[in-house]
């Protein structure tokens, strides 16, 4: 490979890689954010859920109207706008004194990061070579918890001192930063190229992704997100939540979830060396496996020793998963319909991302055990696994059509 190749495919993974750790820094914090704002506002339990699910709900609006529009006006435009509008809206939310704009603001912030994350992945994907885009796909996700780790620390050393409001501006920086992706990037060149054709229509692009030739991966796929996005917010949203109650005060639980946050890197770097040894799917099974064991321990953990252990590699393992779940996603589909089928499977996703927090919620409120609640998270996942062993093909070192 040529200096320059390799040069500009570092420049698309910070580029991109950044959009996506400010994603993930604002995710991060609104973990944070539900608990602070349960105190100041004395929120209920099912208002907590309500916040982490009405952001699911955008952003599964979001993956599907802008993986669309990926395949219509490009990927880097959609890139660009879905930055502006979760930027925009974080900071905001930061203005109000109610749960009721509050919510609406995160619905808009929640279209922005839900259109952003499958068409990063997809531009990626269309701009790599095949012997290493799986690697430099989880890499890009590894971006993910570089912000996490900037969330808990900003959650950690802010929202105590100076409140909420605060670590929700510093969210919003990131609309300075989309006026210069505006003109450090472009779109891939097999988007480029499949351009100069007649483009397919919306509906066209839609009744492709369910044709006898893509339904099987389509069916895979939407099951897989779903299962994991289920599990992942309605385990991680409650995070610092569930550590407070099991115990363990507000300050104590932010440091904690810092602590098992930190793990999230070694799970990215781990499945981005395995994915293009070992391959898509069996990167995901152990991976998905892994989070579904831990998830279990995590819920039944009441020493601080097995809490912190069990937390520790539930973010290693759910992480890595993420990583080869944005590898694995774009790669089903043609360029024409790439946008259009990973945007629709995220956004089914999202639809478990609703149900999982509210659900939380929901159960608390009804003295169900963390236990039976983290079970339920744990066999979700083992449907997805499933769902890959049976209907999932290996796409390693196959190139893109």
């Amino acid at each position: 490979m040529s200096i320059t190749n390799h040069t500009s495919e570092r420049k698309l993974l910070g580029v991109a890689g950044l959009a996506w750790l400010f994603d993930a820094m604002d995710v991060g914090m609104l973990s944070f954010i539900i608990a602070a704002l349960k105190t100041e506002w004395d929120l209920n339990e099912v208002q907590m859920g309500w916040i982490g699910s009405v952001s699911s709900i955008g952003m599964a609006v979001g993956a599907l109207i802008f993986g669309m529009m990926a395949d219509r006006i490009g990927r880097k435009n959609v890139l660009i706008l879905t930055l502006l509008l979760f930027s925009v809206g974080g900071g905001l939310s930061a203005l109000t004194t109610g749960i009721s704009i509050f919510l609406v603001l995160r619905f808009f912030v929640g279209m922005g990061l839900g259109g952003e994350l499958p068409v990063a992945s997809t531009l990626v994907s269309e701009s790599v070579s095949a012997d290493k885009r799986g690697r430099i796909v989880v890499l890009l996700e590894s971006f993910w918890a570089g912000g996490w780790i900037v969330a808990a620390l900003i959650s950690y050393f802010i929202i105590p001192q100076y409140g909420w409001r605060i670590a929700l501006i510093i969210g919003a920086l990131p609309a300075f930063y989309a006026i210069y992706l505006r003109w450090n990037i472009h779109d891939s060149s097999k988007f480029i190229a499949k351009t100069k054709e007649n483009k397919p229509s919306l509906w066209q692009n839609i009744a492709e992704v369910w044709s006898q030739k893509y339904v099987r991966r389509t069916v895979m796929l939407w099951v897989l997100w779903f299962c994991v996005v289920f599990s992942y917010y309605g385990m991680f949203l409650w995070l610092p939540s569930v550590v407070v109650l099991k115990g363990f005060s507000l300050v104590r639980s932010f440091q904690y979830v810092l602590i098992m946050t930190l793990a999230q890197l070694p799970g990215y770097f781990t499945a981005a060396w395995l994915i293009e040894k070992w391959g898509r799917k069996s990167v995901l099974v152990v991976y998905l496996l892994g989070t579904a064991v831990f998830a279990y321990f995590f819920g039944t953990a009441t020493t601080l020793p097995l809490l912190l252990t069990s937390g520790i590699l539930l973010s290693f393992f759910n992480l890595g998963a993420w990583g080869a779940l944005y590898a694995y996603s774009p790669e089903q589909y043609p360029t024409v319909i790439r946008g259009t089928g990973t945007g629709m499977a995220a956004a089914f996703g999202r639809i478990g991302g609703i149900f999982g927090p509210l659900l939380v919620g929901y159960l608390i409120v009804r003295h169900i055990s963390i236990t039976s609640i983290f079970t339920i998270f744990c066999v979700s996942i083992i449907i997805g696994v499933i769902a890959v062993l049976v209907l999932g093909k290996e796409t390693k070192n196959k190139e893109l059509a």
